[in-house]
């Protein structure tokens, strides 16, 4: 890959020759449509199974779950979000399928652009700022085929398509390969604590697992959570101070992102000093559509609160990592959705949440368990980091380009 970066010379590459083409000439959409109810093919991509900037589709749906005409793809096509352009989604097809309706099917000219260019093509900051400019609508801004066909864009000669796109080929097989590790490294974890809190009803009811004693979630730690409190006025909120931790900050890993963060007065922050948090606390979203996810405050704590939609948890007489675990972990989340009521939206109250059982293991067994996990952890997140890092190389190289 270095080598080609060297024989293509992407940082004096010479756009003189390169032409303007419409966006119709570079591509086709295709309309063909399909009855989901009418239909032998087996797969359906929404936009929800599209990720924001990958190119490769890794979840389906199938065509029982939806209703309505839907757009039917090929091998070779390229799905692309005209509802929402800023989500930056664009993926290859691999399959014959259908997709939807708030998708453009794309298929490459191949007598103006290498079809295995194209895809990049389509994630370059040239292009998918032009489709955000030409969006139309309110809360959900779309791209009419019309004003899209006719944008002009600059390719290069097809002598020079082939290898930027063995380039960025070259590129993505790296960053495929190490996401397929991390997902056997996930995998590997969940298995983990499969086999550690693989208990059944009968063990709960026996009160013990392989000799280990069930415990509720209120024996072993405080939970506290913010009562008939409602929000923040204007002047409570500060641009810092005391951090006010809800559901927002707890990521898709499990993990705290502050990017949003929430910044309340002293004044505010004293009157509750039983939700005060600390370092090693636990954090459990207990309303709203991510119900159910936990972090742990791994981090030094100045002085951070809660907000409405969580609770806080302080374990005693438990390792807190270990609680953590228990409670990210399959056995742990089926727990807490066995307990989730539905009035105007999901809810678990803390009553549900004291009532949570878990088998206490030995203080010997907690630290393994969690050195265990910890040490892969470790090697995750050198492979997230490394990812970022490809990903980031990638787009600059797409951006170079185009």
């Amino acid at each position: 890959m270095e080598a080609l970066q060297e024989i293509i010379d992407l940082k004096n590459l010479n756009k003189s020759n390169w032409k303007s083409f419409c966006f119709e000439e570079i591509a086709s959409k295709i309309s063909e449509t399909v009855d989901p109810n009418n239909t032998n093919l087996k797969v359906y991509v929404g936009l929800e199974h599209i990720d924001a900037e990958d190119i490769h589709i890794k979840r389906f749906g199938t065509p029982e779950d939806v209703s309505g005409g839907k757009l039917k793809c090929y091998p070779g096509d390229v799905i692309f979000g005209k509802r929402r352009a800023y989500q930056r989604k664009a993926a290859i097809v691999d399959f014959e399928g259908i997709c939807s309706a708030h998708a453009f099917v794309f298929r490459a000219n191949s007598k103006v652009i290498d079809p295995r260019l194209f895809p990049f093509f389509l994630h370059s900051d040239q292009f998918m700022h032009r489709m955000v400019d030409i969006s139309v609508g309110g809360l959900s801004p779309t791209i009419n085929w019309g004003d899209l066909k006719h944008q002009a864009f600059f390719v290069p000669p097809k002598y020079q398509q082939a290898k930027l796109a063995e380039l960025l080929w070259a590129m993505d097989k790296v960053i495929e390969s190490d996401e397929k590790v991390l997902r056997s490294l996930r995998q590997n974890i969940d298995r983990y604590l499969l086999d550690n809190f693989n208990f059944t009803k009968d063990d709960e009811i026996n009160g013990q697992l392989n000799g280990d004693p069930f415990v509720k979630l209120k024996d072993i730690s405080i939970i506290k959570g913010r009562i008939g409190w409602r929000g923040y006025t204007v002047e409570d909120l500060r641009n810092d101070g005391p951090l006010v931790i809800g559901a927002k900050d707890i990521d898709k890993e499990n993990k705290f992102d502050f990017k949003e963060a929430t910044y309340i007065s002293e004044e505010k922050y004293l009157e509750s000093p039983e939700i005060m948090v600390s370092e090693k606390d636990i954090i459990l979203v207990k309303t709203g559509n991510t119900i159910g996810k936990v972090a742990i405050v791994d981090f030094k704590v100045d002085k951070a609160t809660i907000n409405p939609n969580v609770v806080l948890i302080k374990p005693k007489g438990i390792i807190p990592k270990y609680l953590y675990y228990f409670l990210v972990s399959q056995k742990g989340q089926s727990k807490i959705a066995s307990r989730i009521f539905t009035t105007a939206q999901p809810a678990i109250n803390q009553e549900n949440i004291n009532a949570i059982s878990l088998p206490l293991k030995t203080e010997n067994k907690q630290i393994e368990i969690v050195s265990k996990i910890e040490s892969l952890e470790i090697s995750m997140n050198v492979l997230i980091s490394k990812i970022s890092s490809s990903k980031a190389l990638q787009k600059s190289l797409i951006n170079q380009i185009f």
